[in-house]
């Protein structure tokens, strides 16, 4: 222990946070998990770096799993940017779910109106699906939503998204309104989705 600590020492911090997410990225590929996966996990506010990173994800993401081009990350770029210009934390929050200090998933929560909040880029990564953080992440919302004094939470998302589907629609959200549309390269149907807040 003493000479795994000693080597470790020599590391600057940003280093040894480098090093540490290099480890659980292949403890996570080699299938190792935590006996309970959410409580390895800490929602934090984002840091310098991590709405580009959430940005990248995305862009990558969404490329990989649904073929959507690069209009899409353009798309969550432009959403980032207003989020941090316009950021008023009274109510609005982004979180940023790490777990031994690599990033695993985000979720953003903005003021749409005064009464109406807006939860937008949920994302998990694909080595933590199925953990329940998805879940974790939308909850956060609608709990800082309502103490914020927000009346409803609306969001905006696609057919194809079945995973995030199932979980706003076990969270109490249902769909207003659905159509076909042409985004990011495919044909889709985009859906608002809304749920109250007592």
């Amino acid at each position: 222990r003493d000479e795994i600590g000693a080597l470790l020492n020599r590391l600057p911090p940003t280093d040894q946070k480098r090093l540490v997410t290099a480890l659980t990225t292949a403890a996570d590929l080699l299938g190792a998990t935590p006996a309970d996966p959410l409580r390895s996990f800490i929602l934090r506010p984002p840091e310098p770096g991590d709405i580009g990173w959430v940005v990248h994800r995305h862009g990558a993401l969404y490329a990989a799993e649904y073929g959507w081009d690069w209009t899409f990350e353009a798309m969550v770029a432009g959403i980032a940017a207003r989020f941090i210009e316009n950021f008023d934390p009274a109510r609005e929050r982004c979180w940023i779910a790490e777990r031994d200090g690599a990033i695993r998933g985000a979720v953003f929560l903005v003021r749409d109106t005064d009464t109406v909040a807006r939860l937008r880029l949920l994302y998990v990564e694909p080595s933590t699906r199925g953990a329940g953080l998805g879940r974790t992440l939308v909850r956060a919302c609608i709990r800082f939503a309502a103490s914020a004094g927000y009346r409803k939470i609306t969001l905006w998302t696609n057919d194809v998204l079945t995973a995030a589907r199932a979980i706003y629609r076990s969270e109490g959200f249902v769909v207003t309104e659905a159509q076909p549309e042409h985004h990011f390269g495919k044909d889709l149907v985009s859906e608002t989705w809304e749920r109250e807040l007592a």
